[in-house]
């Protein structure tokens, strides 16, 4: 969805700047863009389909034959459109062929370009990079808060803490793989109930959980490590300020082909710990971006007593 988009964007773009450069006044540019637009759009849709449905053979030609083989699909379709259009659409005043094959060449040749140089952007080494970056700037409260909870109970119930360090050496392993694939959703479901098993020891009844999981599709891949920031920002804002406690609030469902997780729990708009809270939404986002582009998405919504989070993961299965 992100690549279709990005075409979408460039190609009304560049038909954009070109009405601007031919002509002199606002409502003859409007008039000329309205009419282009009417021709273009279509004729995208056309290419983005017939482009779509070669992708296995363009996917397995080398790099140079592709761009040849796209270039050569792309001036095929327009002069096929335009042979039509000459036949059936006369009345609205069809550009000649040349100028239409030069248009078509140039937006061609621009979007190879950026999608090319915005390849060479995020090469694997980056991604792997700055996703290990943004992981390490979870790690230190999870395991902040998680050493207290231990420390908490090591003089009063020393069983209860020596299973608690078994918890946490299980979470330590989580901590120190390769976080930068993606992973069975089960996987970060018992990752959750490990960190709020921790949590719990510390504030006791002061915590509420409420677990959806009924629809829960646990073979879905999701990021790792996107919950258990987001549980923890849920105790830290949320739970702890509350003399009494409250409740958290976890969903997990699958709706077509999509994962939604959806979180909530109290709010207090008088609280001075809300700051933080966006640092570690910003890099679940862009963890998500990078990982699924465009296909994700991250909403955070807020009423008078109650703060929710809404993921939305496209549904891959893992193997």
């Amino acid at each position: 969805m992100g690549v279709n988009v990005r075409i979408m964007l460039l190609v009304i773009g560049m038909t954009a700047i070109a009405v601007t450069l031919r002509v002199q006044t606002l409502e003859k540019a409007w008039l000329e863009l309205a009419n282009l637009t009417s021709i273009i759009c279509p004729l995208l849709l056309i290419s983005l389909l017939v482009l779509y449905a070669l992708n296995p053979l363009l996917a397995s030609l080398p790099y140079s034959w592709g761009v040849g083989a796209v270039c050569t699909v792309e001036l095929a379709v327009v002069s096929m459109s335009h042979q039509v259009a000459q036949r059936y659409l006369s009345e609205i005043g069809i550009p000649p062929l040349p100028r239409s094959l030069i248009f078509a060449a140039i937006i061609t040749g621009t979007i190879l370009i950026y999608f090319n140089l915005r390849n060479r952007a995020l090469t694997p080494a980056i991604i792997e990079a700055r996703l290990q970056a943004l992981q390490a700037r979870i790690r230190p409260h999870f395991l902040f808060n998680s050493i207290n909870a231990v420390l908490s109970l090591i003089r009063s119930d020393p069983k209860r803490a020596e299973k608690a360090l078994e918890d946490m050496a299980d979470l330590f392993r989580v901590l120190m793989a390769d976080n930068r694939k993606l992973v069975p959703l089960h996987n970060e479901f018992d990752l959750c109930q490990q960190y709020l098993a921790l949590e719990k020891l510390r504030l006791g009844d002061r915590l509420q959980l409420a677990w959806h999981t009924d629809d829960m599709p646990e073979n879905a891949l999701i990021p790792p490590l996107v919950m258990q920031p987001l549980l923890e920002n849920a105790v830290y804002h949320g739970i702890e300020p509350l003399p009494a406690g409250g409740e958290i609030d976890i969903s997990i469902y699958r709706n077509r082909n999509e994962v939604h997780l959806v979180l909530t729990n109290p709010y207090h708009r008088e609280s001075d710990r809300h700051t933080g809270n966006n640092m570690a939404l910003s890099n679940i986002r862009e963890r998500l971006a990078l990982h699924f582009d465009a296909e994700a998405q991250l909403t955070s919504h807020v009423t008078q007593d109650q703060y929710q989070v809404h993921i939305v993961i496209p549904y891959r299965e893992a193997a």
